[in-house]
């Protein structure tokens, strides 16, 4: 088996960095590590790519990233800054055919409603792309080629949300709490990627504080944080802030397994 390289294809929280509008001092730095697009994943080896959300600025990070194929999208959950770029997969449907996406049972349905012209069969738009749907369950890990994903449940405030382990790679994000025993799938992996919106407490994401010790109860070799606002502040000082083998993560930052 391969190992695999993680391309932060975004990692700011669901307005992006700059916000529109804001005079905030974030908003206005010229340092390219605190320009944050919407939050998504790259996972790719030489014979596999998966992505992980795909919200509305999808177009900008395949183009950048060169990405050229595609097998398939993780989907955490159907909150519009993680899906509202799917309907710019169409070049990868015209070259590759559907394009499967895996979510829970709720959000492939908030999906087909919201993008019913991609998952209907009926009176097709010629020019829209079409999906394969495969409804992920908790506790049931599914194989996308030969790698097997594990599912994650975790609670984003009072919703459910998926992560995703990939070998030693686990993916957590809008998470609030995760519940003892999916913490157990969590442990002994070598690198985690963890949402950390800011240093005050929000009701539906990880704080800094809270990041920090479910850090220290997983343990992990690295951890790379993402989903972060502006009003966390400026990548290279909150890095001053962190533990050894805890990193900001910023767009377009790879690493390898």
């Amino acid at each position: 088996m391969q190992g695999l390289t993680i391309n932060f294809l975004g990692t700011g929280t669901s307005q992006g960095i700059p916000v529109i509008g804001s005079n905030h001092p974030v908003c206005l730095s010229e340092n390219s590590k605190d320009k944050r697009l919407r939050v998504s994943v790259w996972i790719y080896a030489q014979d596999f790519s998966l992505v992980i959300d795909c919200g509305p600025d999808f177009r900008q990070q395949m183009l950048t990233n060169k990405c050229e194929f595609i097998d398939g999208i993780l989907f955490t959950h159907e909150h519009s800054d993680h899906t509202a770029g799917l309907d710019d997969i169409r070049p990868f449907y015209f070259k590759q055919g559907d394009i499967p996406v895996y979510a829970h049972e709720r959000v492939l349905k908030n999906l087909a409603k919201r993008f019913d012209y991609i998952f209907s069969n009926e009176n097709k738009y010629p020019g829209a792309p079409s999906v394969t749907q495969v409804e992920v369950k908790n506790n049931e890990s599914f194989f996308v080629k030969n790698y097997e994903i594990i599912p994650i449940n975790a609670w984003h405030g009072s919703l459910q949300v998926f992560g995703y382990r990939i070998q030693n790679f686990v993916y957590l994000t809008d998470v609030k709490t995760i519940d003892l025993e999916e913490v157990e799938k969590v442990k002994g992996c070598e690198v985690l990627v963890i949402n950390c919106l800011r240093e005050e407490p929000h009701n539906t994401h990880f704080n800094l504080e809270e990041a920090l010790e479910f850090i220290s109860l997983v343990q992990p070799k690295k951890t790379y944080l993402t989903h972060i606002s502006h009003i966390f502040g400026f990548h290279d000082e909150i890095q001053e802030k962190l533990p050894e083998n805890v990193f900001v993560a910023y767009d377009n930052l790879e690493i390898t397994i």
